[in-house]
């Protein structure tokens, strides 16, 4: 049993802990099969993650309630427990979890009503898949030296440059640029 004595510190509380030993028991029955094949699909291990945890509900704390979340708001210390129990169990499945916010906090904070339907509610399910798009090719993850571009055209938007190292590429359902 890995070292759970952070569950005491003052600013968790009862719904915190429960979150914990739900998501660990969870983990504990479906981890081992969902991510037996992962040295040999990745991404197919990284969806298959993903989709189990939007069934068990988990998903749900990557957005807030107004997109169909488990929460009025996204609380940082139930992420931090999320991730920290997955972690535990299997670094992917904090990675799948993760970006799961990454790629739609922006749309749950900035998006509109639009793009919040068109998204979050199948985020907080696991039906839909998220892509962080930050890193580029001559700046990394330093957001002063991007060079990308947005500009209007008419009712579209149109991006100009090159983002390099997105995290799930390729077996995302959408983007945040």
């Amino acid at each position: 049993m890995s070292e759970k004595t952070y569950l005491g510190w003052p600013f968790f509380d009862d719904a915190h802990r429960d979150l914990e030993q739900r998501l660990d028991a969870w983990a504990s029955e479906h981890m081992p099969a969902l991510t037996a094949n992962e040295h040999h699909d990745l991404d197919g291990t990284c969806v298959a993650i993903v989709r189990a945890l939007g069934e068990a509900g988990f998903t749900g704390y990557a957005v807030p309630a107004s997109g169909g979340g488990n929460l009025d708001k996204l609380d940082v210390r139930t992420l931090c427990i999320i991730r920290e129990t997955l972690a535990r169990h299997n670094a992917l499945a904090d990675f799948a979890f993760a970006m799961q916010g990454l790629g739609s906090g922006p749309i749950s904070l900035f998006g509109n009503t639009e793009q919040q339907e068109n998204y979050l509610a199948a985020v907080a399910k696991g039906e839909k898949i998220a892509a962080f798009s930050l890193s580029e090719p001559n700046a990394g993850s330093d957001v002063a030296a991007m060079a990308c571009s947005a500009r209007r055209d008419g009712d579209e938007w149109v991006l100009n440059g090159t983002k390099t190292w997105i995290s799930n590429a390729g077996i995302a359902d959408f983007y945040t640029v």
